[in-house]
């Protein structure tokens, strides 16, 4: 989707994000666990990245080291490319098994 100006009412319905920045003392782990609830209550129609432009723009800029502020920044990151954790690979050296399979 193409970047829009998403309203301070659309990019945080619940004040979620406004609550956040009045709690003194807020940790970073109570920020992150807000972030999610907020991520959870953006309405379908809204591009998430667009609104969290919107948040940034309005409350990070003001307080950048803020907790949300970080937690805000971390979300338009892009995410690591998934890792394999797992299968054949794990189990067997250069074609060869390396223990044998348990019956």
């Amino acid at each position: 989707m193409g970047r829009r100006a998403v309203r301070l009412e659309e990019a945080d319905p619940k004040g979620l994000v406004r609550e956040s920045y009045a709690i003194e003392g807020i940790s970073y782990p109570e920020c992150r666990s807000i972030f999610m609830d907020w991520a959870l209550s953006v309405p379908l129609a809204i591009d998430t990245p667009d609104a969290l432009r919107s948040l940034i723009a309005h409350y990070a800029l003001d307080v950048p080291d803020h907790p949300m502020s970080k937690v805000l920044t971390e979300a338009l990151m892009p995410a690591d490319p998934p890792r394999r954790k797992g299968g054949r690979g794990t189990r067997v050296e250069g074609g060869r098994r390396l223990s044998k399979p348990k019956i």
